[in-house]
């Protein structure tokens, strides 16, 4: 009867500890895109010219292949250890080679995808 119960406490002892291991799985951060500061995106002024809005906020991360006239310039960041979240837009519409408009949906929105308490 001892190996009976020998044999169950060590599988008892397994599962926990492989419980135990599972909760400490490492979430690496998760940063896509181009991080521009609102300094940087006020600096870019209707008149200026592609080559200076390159020079000031890096090469676009999305370019739209329909027009050539919209660069977007987008940033996502994903906390590991919590899910909160930060993300920025920034489009910038060009006439020719000239800045035309400036839109910024939501420079910069935060979420905190982690539990409360």
């Amino acid at each position: 009867m001892r190996p009976v119960r020998s044999h169950r406490l060590r599988i008892v002892a397994a599962i926990a500890v492989a419980c135990l291991l599972g909760a400490c799985v490492y979430r690496l951060d998760t940063q896509q895109g181009n991080l521009l500061d609102q300094d940087q995106v006020d600096a870019v002024t209707t008149g200026m010219t592609r080559s200076q809005v390159r020079f000031l906020l890096g090469t676009p991360m999305v370019a739209d292949p329909f027009s050539q006239d919209r660069w977007d310039y987008v940033y996502y960041f994903r906390r590991g250890a919590n899910g909160a979240t930060r993300s920025s837009h920034v489009i910038v519409w060009f006439e020719g080679d000239i800045v035309t408009k400036i839109e910024r949906p939501e420079m910069i929105k935060e979420k905190n995808a982690g539990k409360a308490g």
